[in-house]
């Protein structure tokens, strides 16, 4: 059933949460209460599903900042207020459940380090990409100077905020900005059906993919291979692992779809 608080749509798609940023006269971009809604339905699609899916409604995925709201702040408010960011993306990076964003129109500023903060990225080749903060005189304060960076590359990143460099989706694809690139229209139904795919793996494996990688890639590598160990074996005695494995020694489980060699 689809529910709409304020600027934030929510919709349960069997086991897929999607959370649509339903501000579309502002390109969808983020005010603090908008970001508190955020919070609040990536919580409650923790509890309700096992995969969710963030788009945006209108032309755009999301524009960033509300800059009429972040003008009039304090210092200590404006500190406030991105550890709030921080708080929130955190809770869809290292949640309970895996996200896949769609993306057209403008992902810019707050909306890239948002798109940055999901798993899986979609995008159409509408979607652009820029980090503007450089020339509004203010820094990145929703986690891009970590998740973006670690993604296309810090000089990436220093080029696009020192020069207000547009990014389209074909050259954010190279960068790994993104992982699937489709046309128009397409992008939130095919992370709906990625989403699906990542619903129907086993909890505690999804739980480990979005956690332990991410945290690996910090550390040390026999650290890493270390905590690797622990979580090979951590998924690997859980029932519903020993069941999917039985199932797969017995040949009744699903095969591995190979693409065709020309594709």
């Amino acid at each position: 059933m689809a529910s709409s608080t304020g600027h934030v749509t929510y919709e349960i798609d069997g086991d897929v949460a999607l959370l649509g940023l339903n501000r579309p006269e502002k390109r969808n971009a983020i005010s603090d209460a908008f970001v508190i809604e955020i919070g609040e339905a990536v919580a409650r699609a923790g509890k309700e599903a096992k995969a969710g899916v963030l788009f945006g409604h209108g032309d755009h995925f999301c524009a960033g900042l509300d800059l009429a709201e972040h003008v009039s702040k304090t210092a200590a408010e404006g500190v406030q207020g991105s550890r709030r960011w921080h708080a929130i993306f955190a809770t869809i990076e290292h949640g309970a459940i895996p996200w896949i964003s769609a993306l057209h129109g403008a992902v810019v500023g707050g909306g890239l380090e948002l798109a940055a903060s999901t798993h899986i990225r979609v995008a159409e080749k509408s979607a652009f990409f820029a980090l503007p903060e450089g020339q509004r005189g203010i820094f990145v304060g929703g986690g891009g100077s970590v998740r973006a960076a670690r993604l296309m590359g810090l000089a990436r990143m220093t080029d696009m905020m020192l020069t207000g460099r547009v990014v389209s989706a074909e050259q954010a694809e190279k960068w790994n900005l993104l992982q699937y690139l489709v046309g128009p229209g397409e992008a939130r139904e095919k992370a709906v059906a990625l989403a699906r795919q990542a619903a129907s793996n086993a909890s505690l494996s999804n739980y480990a993919i979005i956690h332990a990688l991410p945290r690996i890639q910090d550390m040390a590598e026999s650290d890493g291979l270390f905590v690797e160990s622990l979580m090979a074996s951590l998924t690997a005695t859980n029932p519903e692992a020993e069941q999917r494995l039985r199932e797969f020694l017995e040949k009744r489980a699903k095969r591995l779809a190979i693409p065709d060699r020309d594709s």
